[in-house]
């Protein structure tokens, strides 16, 4: 399909291909189904790794996982933008600005570690 819409065409005939495909998924799902499923006895038990389920379904969360999540992704995004960095480093051109540029980069996560370290953020409890 060339032309003006030819790349609209197509992409209207990808999107129509992928709803058909959803629809025929769909009505595959419904028509090849057991008509009364099967309901043993717990069988919409909590799970244990195989282990009788010990207590309630429902525990509270602790803040502190979410901030440990939090700092690691932070530092895994300073590792993705400091391997390529390190790798071009001796190209022609970077020079002590490209080294100035990473202090303050890297100054700056390790503010942000060092505020995590003075509130007591790190220790773990």
């Amino acid at each position: 399909m060339t032309g003006y819409l030819g790349s609209y065409a197509t992409l209207g005939l990808l999107l129509l291909a992928g709803v058909l495909f959803l629809v025929v998924a769909f009505t595959a799902n419904r028509v090849l189904r057991p008509a009364r499923p099967a309901d043993p006895p717990g069988k919409r038990a909590s799970y244990e790794c195989g282990l009788d389920p010990v207590g309630g379904d429902w525990a509270q969360m602790q803040i502190r996982y979410y901030v440990y999540a939090y700092l690691y992704v932070l530092f895994a995004v300073e590792a993705v933008f400091l391997f390529p960095w390190a790798v071009i480093f001796d190209r022609p051109g970077f020079g002590l600005v490209t080294v100035v540029e990473m202090a303050i980069f890297v100054g700056v996560l390790a503010l942000g570690l060092l505020y995590a370290w003075r509130r007591n953020i790190l220790r773990w409890t």
